[in-house]
């Protein structure tokens, strides 16, 4: 398995992906035209040539980024795939020279597994919750913020 930078080859399996997820109500959908708009913030792990995972790393300000639709093929489950991603997402942060990176998510130990801290919605800032207002779980959101602080590459 190899994690690249997302290819214009690569937005059908991304966007099958992560609807599969939004389908059963575990991340928001993305359109296709949503992918080819920010496939420069998509990385991918290919297996024997298929596109078994996906994330993206959205810069939010000077000092802070959001790791976002991170979504594993249920086969690759437990294969270390998000794993991957998610230290891409980080390396990439530190070669950007961000210090902070966040997620929200419903799987909070996976992320403390990776050095995330468990941290309350409120401590971030009020930039982070436009997607928010395009969830249907808007005044219940059942996400848990995580954070982690990197050393900067520069």
């Amino acid at each position: 398995m190899n994690v690249h930078n997302a290819y214009i080859n690569d937005v059908k399996a991304i966007h099958a992906l992560i609807n599969a997820y939004a389908e059963r109500d575990q991340m928001l959908f993305r359109s296709m035209a949503d992918i080819y708009k920010n496939l420069q913030t998509f990385s991918v792990v290919e297996d024997n040539g298929q596109v078994v995972g996906c994330c993206a790393l959205e810069v939010i300000w000077s000092d802070l980024a959001e790791i976002k639709s991170l979504a594993v093929d249920e086969a690759h489950k437990g294969r270390g795939v998000g794993t991957l991603l998610v230290n891409a997402a980080v390396d990439q942060a530190k070669y950007l020279g961000l210090p902070t990176v966040f997620g929200l998510t419903l799987k909070p130990e996976f992320f403390e597994k990776l050095g995330f801290k468990v941290v309350d919605k409120s401590a971030l800032p009020m930039k982070v919750w436009s997607d928010c207002a395009r969830c249907s779980k808007q005044q219940n959101c059942d996400e848990t913020a995580v954070v982690k602080e990197i050393t900067a590459a520069r």
